[in-house]
């Protein structure tokens, strides 16, 4: 049994490091799942985390690891909420590993308070730098170089390089680094195609759609054994500073009615969620809350289940139907069950991919099949980005039988320009919320929490207890009451 890591507000030593590279698509999420599966063939609790936004890369730190991946996203995050959420998980694991998002220096943010090394200053974490040794020898002394020094606060300790051709650019790239900087080169990983999960729009591939998962993490596993000084990595974890944390007094309070100190009241209320190859994209830190305030979440498999479970609400989150629109139309059974169920008024939040599959269908490619039809538009896949959001608002499908929604390769918004003709309300897309009848701090909270973009997740009323957002969403919030079982 694990001590709580909060101390008086500071937190005790903890073994964490941070995996980031100089840009994006280096291998650092490769390298990150075969040193957890490394350091998980040791016996070690390895606790994984990822800079968010995402879904995909903490799908597979979460099998490679034995245990969820959680997001730290200052998107949807306070800093308090952020360490909080670090040190709760963390301290419950020998070893914490957080991989960073693009390069570390990167974000939005021009002071870079968004960025990977943001987030390693907050929560106090060292960084293992990983470096894409494609087409580069004597070059890579000054991208390094140029990572310590425009951030001097940032505790560069340690260099793996990925996709070494050979073992001569190998001894070039380590003389390079040794000569002209202080960071140590701790590791080294061969060019291998076997090695690479193939990427497409929004990311990896998931976890879920590989036949061959766990080979795969066992090669990379294997790949970071034989190429990464693992000891060396250990002693990186076990140096992190001692930073100070917010205590549990002060952290963040839950948003959620019943829940009191830990404890939550359990009313009779279920869940519905969707989870399968089509459906995935979810933070299970979202899940276990919903689970604290009261709620029964019962999942199952929109391709292959042919009934929908009874329950008091339906969550259908993002993923990939597009991929798997064959077989969602195939289910005719569960597809009708599910309209029903919302023509019924049953309170349901669809983001994303969840809300693509509410159309009448989806096309892609020269693939059209058939969805729920609750929403009348058309899901339309285009072969490049047209831009962040639905290109087309719903209040305008719901005029125009004719309309189209348009699947971004990015998370899906609301976009008030998309149509001059259409009353936007700005305040859901500027708030990255839903409109509810709540103070503004609790307001504040909900859309933290549930962001990015167009989450519009869970609303919950002071006096009752879940409400979902059931579409269009302009409409007032329904009370989810128990269903009678």
């Amino acid at each position: 049994m694990h001590e709580s890591p909060f101390d008086g507000g500071r937190v005790s030593g903890m073994a964490q490091f941070l995996i980031s590279a100089a840009h994006k698509s280096s291998g650092k999420t490769m390298v990150s799942i075969g040193l957890a599966a490394a350091f998980g063939a040791r016996g070690l609790r390895v606790q994984s985390f990822k800079k968010g936004p995402d879904y995909i890369d903490p799908m597979w730190l979460a099998r490679a690891s034995g245990r969820p991946c959680y997001n730290l996203d200052f998107n949807t995050q306070t800093e308090n909420e952020i360490r909080a959420l670090f040190t709760r998980h963390a301290g419950q694991a020998d070893l914490a590993l957080t991989e960073g998002n693009k390069g570390l220096h990167d974000g939005v943010d021009l002071e870079g308070r968004d960025s990977t090394a943001a987030l390693a200053k907050l929560i106090g974490a060292p960084i293992v730098l990983v470096i894409d040794a494609l087409g580069i020898t004597r070059g890579v002394a000054p991208m390094v170089l140029g990572n310590v020094i425009f951030d001097r606060d940032v505790a560069i300790r340690g260099v793996i390089l990925n996709r070494v051709a050979s073992a001569r650019q190998e001894g070039k790239l380590r003389q390079a680094i040794e000569r002209y900087t202080d960071v140590r080169v701790i590791g080294a990983v061969g060019r291998d195609s076997t090695l690479v999960v193939k990427e497409r729009h929004l990311g990896l591939t998931t976890p879920g759609e590989m036949a061959t998962l766990d080979e795969m993490i066992g090669r990379l596993r294997l790949a970071v054994e034989r190429g990464v000084d693992l000891d060396r990595v250990l002693e990186i974890a076990h140096g992190a500073s001692i930073t100070r944390f917010p205590s549990t007094d002060s952290a963040p309070p839950c948003i959620f009615p019943g829940v009191q100190g830990g404890t939550a009241v359990k009313p009779d209320l279920r869940i519905a969620v969707a989870r399968d190859t089509a459906f995935g994209f979810y933070y299970p830190d979202d899940l276990e809350a919903l689970e604290e305030a009261g709620a029964e979440l019962v999942f199952f498999d929109a391709l292959r289940d042919a009934q929908l479970p009874q329950a008091d609400g339906l969550f259908i989150g993002g993923g990939f139907p597009e991929t798997q629109m064959p077989a969602l139309a195939a289910n005719k059974g569960l597809r009708a069950q599910v309209r029903r169920a919302a023509e019924a008024s049953l309170p349901i939040y669809a983001e994303c991919g969840g809300l693509m599959y509410f159309t009448r269908s989806i096309t892609w490619g020269s693939e059209t099949h058939e969805m729920v039809g609750f929403i009348p538009a058309d899901t339309v896949m285009h072969a490049t980005p047209q831009g962040r959001g639905l290109v087309l608002q719903y209040e305008r499908c719901v005029r125009d039988p004719h309309a189209e929604l348009r699947r971004t390769f990015a998370f899906l918004g609301v976009d008030p320009s998309a149509a001059d003709d259409v009353n936007v309300d700005r305040r859901v897309n500027e708030s990255r919320g839903a409109k509810v009848p709540l103070g503004d701090e609790q307001r504040d909270l909900l859309v933290r929490r549930y962001a990015p973009e167009n989450r519009r997740l869970a609303a919950v009323l002071p006096d009752l207890d879940l409400s979902l957002w059931q579409m269009p969403p302009d409409d007032a919030l329904r009370p989810m009451t128990p269903s009678a079982r």
